[in-house]
């Protein structure tokens, strides 16, 4: 063996004893745009980590929480890092499953995390999962409608200015709607909406003791004021309309309103998809004057499930995917305009970022008036604000979606929608040991 080969030999086995003792995380994610974007700048994570490689498991939403969380309840460690939301961080922190995040690093700046998604996170004060990125909802609408009929829209409109600019700006005859909302049945669909849209009206899902409140006046009123607005501005089939549906529709100039997530206000803005990008305004999601508007808060977050053997190297991934350092890569990238928004006040405060983003300031404003801890006029044992966390939720909040999306179709009366919400909803309650 000559000197050179020996030498070669050698190095190929330093390498390949490098990558033998590499740690190996298994993350799970979510299918869409910022998380594939955080796959494809993962090298710049690994060159700084070499000691540590990333594997990743990217499934449909469904699919994600589905196989989490059953990973999750049985500590089966096939992940070491979770992408998970705001509805289960506070639900799986109680249970124990997840590993408080303690050790993101001297210069992550855990205070520049907004309050109010940070609270979301945040059980006993200890921070159980890192926001990716956040979202509120807040009004987008049409500019040159509202001009030709002489309103101005109010940066923080009420719901009855909004349901008579609904019907004021409607012309059904030419395919205009007033007003989209969701209809589609489901607790992330028309739940998300109308949960949100109650707290405005002073309802809540249940009182002080866990009793279903759908048999309340405010949900009556909350109820009644969605089906007929939509009666009477909205589109047709709007009982199968969810988040894309409505989009779609606003893209085509066929929405003068849209109260949806803040996140689309870069969608219904770009010239390359929206008919009307250069007359779309934003607004506050409405109130009542009762102290809540009716707008949600969301945050798709990265978390450690406790049954992970690697817990050190798997915040030191989340510290990178989560930091102002890994906005400022995605900034360099690909654009202002791309990171991952709703997180880190600096952002909303780089010029940079308002420039590329005209709707930065009412997105941040939405996200910083929705508080997941006190998400009601009346007070409630639960914490979430177009959610209830408790691991109930998801199977009643469809449940009642399917009803109240019936009331919307007019397949039931909304008092008749309201009863069977109230049993429904009581009897899961008792059976699940809430109510004595």
């Amino acid at each position: 063996m000559t000197f050179k080969s020996g030498l070669l030999g050698m190095c190929s086995l330093l390498v390949m004893s490098g990558f033998a003792n590499a740690e190996t995380l298994t993350i799970a994610t979510v299918n869409n745009g910022d998380m594939i974007r955080m796959q494809k700048l993962t090298d710049d994570f690994t060159a700084k980590n070499p000691d540590i490689k990333v594997e990743w498991v990217t499934l449909e939403e469904n699919v994600l929480r589905q196989k989490v969380t059953t990973d999750i309840a049985t500590k089966g460690g096939q992940f070491d890092v979770l992408t998970i939301g705001t509805y289960e961080v506070p639900i799986w922190a109680k249970q124990g499953w997840l590993v408080p995040l303690d050790k993101l690093g001297a210069d992550y700046d855990v205070n520049d995390l907004l309050p109010a998604i940070r609270s979301g996170l945040t059980i006993d004060g200890k921070l159980y999962a890192a926001p990716f990125y956040g979202e509120s909802s807040m009004v987008m609408y049409r500019k040159d409608l509202f001009d030709k009929a002489g309103l101005k829209m109010p940066d923080a409109p009420t719901w009855d200015f909004v349901a008579e600019a609904a019907r004021k700006i409607t012309d059904k005859k030419n395919e205009i709607y007033g007003i989209c909302l969701r209809g589609k049945a489901g607790w992330g669909e028309n739940m998300a909406f109308l949960t949100a849209t109650a707290n405005s009206f002073g309802a809540r899902w249940f009182d002080e003791k866990w009793h279903a409140q759908f048999d309340q006046p405010e949900w009556k009123k909350a109820l009644t004021f969605y089906v007929n607005l939509m009666k009477d501005a909205g589109p047709p089939g709007a009982s199968s309309n969810g988040f894309n549906e409505n989009l779609a529709l606003f893209q085509s100039g066929k929405c003068g309103m849209w109260i949806d997530a803040t996140v689309a206000a870069s969608f219904v803005s770009d010239p390359k998809t929206s008919k009307v990008a250069n007359e779309v305004g934003y607004a506050l999601a409405p109130d009542n004057g009762l102290g809540k508007r009716g707008n949600w808060l969301w945050a798709w977050t990265l978390a450690v499930p406790a049954g992970s053997k690697k817990v050190d190297a798997a915040e030191k991934f989340i510290s990178w995917a989560t930091s102002k350092e890994y906005l400022a890569l995605v900034a360099q990238k690909d654009g202002w305009a791309n990171v991952p928004p709703g997180t880190r006040t600096s952002l909303y405060a780089n010029p940079e970022y308002q420039k590329a983003a005209p709707f930065a300031k009412m997105t941040l404003d939405s996200i910083n008036s929705a508080d997941p801890t006190k998400p009601t006029v009346k007070p409630v044992p639960y914490v979430g604000v177009q959610f209830v966390a408790i691991p109930e939720f998801q199977g009643i909040g469809t449940a009642v979606g399917q009803q109240f999306s019936a009331a919307l179709a007019g397949q039931k009366s909304v008092d008749d929608a309201l009863a069977a919400a109230q049993a429904l909803t009581t009897r899961e309650m008792t059976k699940a040991g809430y109510i004595k």
